[in-house]
């Protein structure tokens, strides 16, 4: 079974920064792209950035500039580094790993998600 295990959530001042860690435990294939998504009341789940096991990243244009994801492959862990936020990125935030092996159909895992608010 695979667990992901979110940590770094918090209240900021907006302007401020916060980092968000991830660590994936489990068997998963090495195939696999990680990131995080966010969700804000009312709101649907939104990609907020991504990165694939040979470092290429995807971000949201409304965090781009500001936000920076990371990953370990040997720890399997990832990391979210958030600048200059605002309050518009007060959501809960959730880890992702997306696998894609060659055996078997892709398959989400999701982390149980950590509360991120900005005020203002």
């Amino acid at each position: 079974q695979v667990q992901l295990v979110e940590s770094g959530g918090g209240l900021v001042q907006a302007g401020g920064s916060l980092r968000l860690s991830c660590a994936a435990s489990g068997r998963f294939s090495s195939s696999n792209v990680m990131g995080w998504y966010r969700q804000a009341p009312g709101k649907q789940r939104e990609l907020v950035a991504t990165v694939s096991i040979g470092a290429v990243t995807n971000y949201a244009d409304s965090v781009k500039g500001r936000f920076t994801i990371s990953r370990d492959n040997a720890k399997s862990t990832v990391a979210l580094q958030m600048n200059d936020l605002k309050s518009e990125d007060t959501a809960v935030y959730y880890c992702n790993l997306h696998q894609t092996p060659a055996w078997a159909n892709p398959r989400d895992y999701w982390g149980q998600g950590t509360q991120v608010t900005i005020s203002s």
